[in-house]
């Protein structure tokens, strides 16, 4: 896409086309995250079941997204070439495939707020994998950051949950759910580092060329993974959406908010930064556990809310040393420039 963020254009238009991003990415994954909680909590029909094949939300969405980017590279795209091949995107879909359904079915046994302050402290294993695999230096400052975010997911791990919140669980087991959860981390990880690499290789690249070939190689993955033989969980799940409609059209409906996400996402980057990116969904995470807490019937305790903004806290604080240092290098290239 292309990137206008030193472009021009009024300030208040900026500010109304922030406000824009900001309004979209909340709306569109707080919505995905409450349909997502209840998919894995709600009891459909008047059998009670449970929609127990979670890693079907990950076909669905890859689905939805794949027809999506097809069409918005049809509409808005310019030129395709000299992009990334499709094939190109086997190897970073594989672990884009297996990390996403380790961090759903990880709300089998641990709460939605839970998941999602496990799945902000990616920091944690950047670090460790950064410093032991390749001898980083950190600063103090990134270490405090870690320390915070560590230490108020450990401690919201430790306290114990309201029976409540554990009636609503599948098969209750914060160790496992936990473990998912830092597996998801580890392979977007490694998906992330594969797709900069994908992007360097080839500059001329879009975010709906990425969006594309992802889906479409999820997509494949996870057709061969849950139907490539008759006892395959696809076609139990086809089979429950089909007897409860109510599940199909909660999942269809978390699907388009994954794909109208995206499309905010790709338009918050190339108009302001990755940085301003990271401080929008940063805020609606905490955003969503509030949401969360409120729609559940089941609030945190001050303590578990401590936990929270210890979290938060971190965040916040590694967004506030990634602004600064920016500020610094721009500073920099204005003098070189005068």
């Amino acid at each position: 896409m292309e990137d206008r963020r030193g472009g021009g254009g009024s300030g208040l238009g900026r500010i109304l086309v922030l406000a824009f991003c900001v309004a979209g990415i909340w709306f569109a994954y707080i919505t995905q995250g409450v349909l997502q909680e209840t998919v894995s909590t709600k009891r459909f029909g008047p059998d009670g079941k449970r929609f127990e094949h979670l890693a079907f939300l990950n076909l669905a969405q890859n689905v939805v997204c794949l027809i999506w980017s097809f069409m918005m590279l049809k509409l808005w795209s310019r030129s395709s070439s000299g992009g990334a091949p499709w094939w190109s995107y086997w190897s970073p879909s594989i672990t884009n495939t297996i990390g996403p359904a380790m961090g759903i079915e990880a709300l089998k046994y641990i709460s939605y707020p839970a998941q999602v302050l496990a799945k902000s402290s990616k920091m944690i294993p950047v670090m460790l994998m950064g410093t032991f695999l390749y001898g980083i230096r950190y600063t103090l400052p990134e270490y405090i950051c870690t320390l915070l975010v560590a230490g108020g997911v450990s401690s919201f791990a430790l306290m114990k949950t309201s029976s409540k919140t554990m009636s609503k669980l599948a098969h209750p087991n914060a160790p496992l759910g936990y473990g998912l959860c830092f597996l998801n981390l580890a392979f977007d990880g490694f998906t992330n580092a594969t797709q900069d690499s994908i992007s360097q290789r080839y500059p001329k690249t879009t975010a709906w060329d990425i969006m594309l070939g992802m889906n479409l190689w999820g997509t494949v993955y996870n057709v061969v993974f849950m139907f490539g033989w008759p006892g395959g969980s696809g076609y139990a799940a086809a089979r429950f959406c089909r007897e409860h409609p109510e599940a199909a059209w909660d999942i269809l409906v978390y699907c388009l908010c994954g794909a109208v996400g995206q499309n905010f996402i790709f338009l918050t980057i190339s108009r302001f930064g990755s940085l301003a990116n990271t401080t929008i969904t940063t805020t609606r995470k905490f955003v969503s556990i509030v949401v969360s807490s409120l729609l559940s019937g089941n609030p945190l305790s001050s303590k578990q809310w401590g936990s929270v903004v210890m979290v938060f806290a971190g965040l916040s604080y590694q967004i506030f040393l990634k602004w600064r240092k920016l500020r610094t290098i721009r500073k920099k290239l204005k003098k070189k420039a005068t």
